[in-house]
């Protein structure tokens, strides 16, 4: 009896290992790219006969020593539903093939932005019966090494039950195209909120990189418990660094009272989120104090908090008296300050904050981070203590380059598709300057590994968000960003959409994803589909001076340079002098030239237009209504000159 069972587990083994086996991306409802080889892969027993089967074609392919197996059928027009039928020594049949256009769309957490947070959600939810279009979720995952198949991802058809957690950007792309082109629009998501773009490129990139080659030597490979063991090192002496002390829980039942002494804490900027100042990204447990001194008059009123948002979870106390707690990180917060809490005098306010994944600690608009009287408020923007006391020592898709191409990219090689669509730059702020090398790399690292040509990549240039207060005087990293985006369109088949007039100032995720996606989808109509239309802004050309004046050119005019409310002043205009201290301009439209001069500079030798991080006010277009890309002349030395890409950070 026992040998039988034995033989039918080992019989039960041979016929799994025997089975032919798919990646995760072909499954029912897929779809395929038109007009182009089909690459069809999976894995199977070593040499075993695959037969492949679609719309009329046959193929068969024997699969190598290690079983893997690729063919590639012969390029197809727009259509279907079709099956596509694998047959080895098992058969697996996918229904309901569609053939037309796939688009990738990657990036961070504005490309991972559902459907369900954008601007005027329920309508557009409820107008979204698309059955063409298919949206494919990759399961956020990372890995060592380079990963065969995805961890998890299904594909999804269009319609208000699916679309709700589909990516906002891709689905209105999708839609867009899709009225224009009448076929099948396939979109497969891969992002990952708060991610930097050197998880997104391979080892092999930065190894053959001058740039990065040094840091790469750096890091251990394909065992991670190898890397975990560093990232924890490295992550503890970071902290401690930072601090001044160790990270551990011990006392953290003291740091509640008035009368605790954290003099010793270090101070971080309120509101922003820890992974963008000098905590960096890390998850764990952060403890953060603020002392106000109140009023005999002020500690007798009744009174509110407002703590802004928290990432992820607060247990807020005022003078060692518990007020609130909330674990919804999108939600503000508002605590009431029970009577008798108040004291004339000094008062702390002391939060518990557990980050779980992502970004952390207190964020939001400034306005929303105060202590509300009736007649009056005490603002609580600006510098808090804060005392790192866990670290949830796991790897997290910053923790190491390259971690999210093994897992989330390159199981996807060699699926054939028609672009990119790219949304990600926040986390490389602090390394703006670099991202002028990092960006171009990862682009030509994917073409590469695709071997599809220079196939189209449009990328989001960052809006406007006043994280830092940057400007010209200042520095802004932001501005720095926006433009090593902007030179980034020196790399061939690439496009940028500029996002200053749609942004938000006080949240760095805007909710109008709509027209983000309708100039993506400009771009592609005129790039790929002959749609021959403008689909961009001015770009900065030339400037010659005269006396006090500047005069610009741009290219990407369309039909003129404009305004949103046709006047010839335009907004957002600086000159400096050679004392590189700069003046705002007075700036007008003429013969489609800008002219930008100030009282307070005789001499300009350089402009800027919409350098900082809050660019909102500034309004020069094209007549295309598609906004101008922020700009300076100047080849100063920016604020991330100097900084660079370490495991450390």
């Amino acid at each position: 009896m026992k040998k039988s069972i034995v033989f039918l587990f080992l019989m039960a083994g041979m016929l799994a290992n025997a089975n032919v086996r798919m990646p995760l991306l072909f499954s029912d409802g897929m779809v395929l790219q038109r007009n182009k080889i089909i690459p069809v892969w999976g894995w199977a027993d070593a040499n075993e006969k695959v037969e492949v089967r679609f719309n009329k074609q046959i193929k068969t392919v024997q699969a190598d020593k290690d079983g893997k197996w690729t063919i590639g059928l012969n390029a197809e027009k727009a259509g279907g539903p079709f099956e596509l039928t694998i047959t080895g020594k098992n058969k697996i049949v996918i229904k309901d093939v569609l053939v037309g256009e796939v688009w990738i769309c990657s990036g961070q957490s504005n490309m991972e932005f559902q459907m369900y947070k954008t601007m005027n959600s329920e309508k557009e939810i409820n107008d979204s019966n698309y059955p063409m279009i298919r949206h494919f979720g990759v399961a956020q995952d990372l890995n060592g090494a380079p990963k065969e198949d995805l961890k998890a991802g299904k594909w999804a058809v269009c319609n208000k039950d699916n679309v709700k957690d589909f990516t906002a950007v891709g689905y209105f792309f999708a839609k867009k195209l899709y009225a224009e082109l009448k076929i099948p629009i396939g979109i497969i998501n891969t992002s990952w909120g708060g991610t930097c773009v050197e998880t997104w490129t391979s080892r092999e990139a930065f190894e053959k990189s001058d740039d990065f080659k040094d840091m790469i030597a750096s890091v251990p490979s394909v065992n991670m418990d190898a890397i975990l063991e560093t990232y924890k090192k490295s992550l503890l002496d970071n902290i401690k660094k930072i601090q001044g002390f160790e990270v551990t829980l011990d006392n953290e039942n003291q740091f509640t009272a008035l009368s605790f002494n954290d003099a010793n804490w270090p101070e971080i900027k309120l509101p922003s989120l820890w992974e963008n100042q000098q905590i960096g990204n890390i998850d764990g447990v952060v403890w953060m104090r603020k002392t106000v001194v109140l009023s005999a008059e002020q500690a007798k009123k009744e009174a509110v908090l407002y703590l802004s948002k928290v990432d992820d979870e607060d247990i807020t106390y005022v003078n060692g008296i518990q007020v609130g707690t909330n674990n919804i990180w999108e939600t503000k917060r508002v605590y009431k300050i029970p009577s008798g809490v108040l004291k004339e005098g000094a008062n702390v306010i002391a939060v518990r904050i557990s980050d779980y994944t992502g970004g952390g600690g207190i964020y939001g608009d400034p306005a929303d981070l105060r202590i509300d009287f009736k007649d009056s408020n005490i603002m609580l923007q600006g510098l808090w203590k804060f005392n790192v006391v866990q670290v949830k020592v796991a790897l997290a898709p910053n923790s190491y380059p390259s971690l999210l191409y093994n897992a989330m990219v390159n199981p996807l090689i060699p699926y054939a598709f028609q672009g990119v669509l790219w949304y990600q730059g926040e986390a490389n702020v602090w390394r703006a300057n670099q991202y002028k090398k990092a960006f171009p790399l990862m682009i030509t690292d994917w073409r590469t590994k695709w071997n599809q040509g220079n196939f189209p990549f449009y990328f989001v240039q960052l809006s406007t968000f006043d994280e830092f207060g940057g400007n010209s005087t200042k520095g802004s990293r932001w501005a720095e960003l926006r433009e090593a985006q902007g030179e980034t369109l020196k790399v061939p088949n690439t496009g940028m959409v500029v996002t200053t007039d749609i942004g938000n100032a006080k949240d760095i995720h805007p909710t109008n994803k709509q027209d983000v996606a309708k100039r993506l989808a400009a771009i592609a109509l005129n790039d790929v589909y002959g749609k021959k239309q403008v689909c961009s802004g001015p770009m900065y050309k030339a400037m010659e001076i005269k006396g006090n004046q500047v005069t610009l050119s741009f290219a990407s005019i369309g039909s003129g340079l404009s305004t949103p409310d046709n006047s010839v002043n335009v907004k957002g205009f600086e000159v400096a002098g050679a004392d590189k201290v700069f003046y705002p301009a007075k700036a007008t439209i003429k013969d489609n030239k800008v002219i930008v001069s100030s009282e307070a500079v005789p001499n300009p030798i350089a402009v800027h237009y919409g350098w900082a991080d809050d660019d909102t006010e500034i309004n020069l277009f094209n007549k295309e209504k598609f906004p101008a890309s922020p700009f300076r002349t100047d080849d100063w030395e920016m604020i991330t000159a100097n900084e660079k890409y370490s495991i450390s950070k």
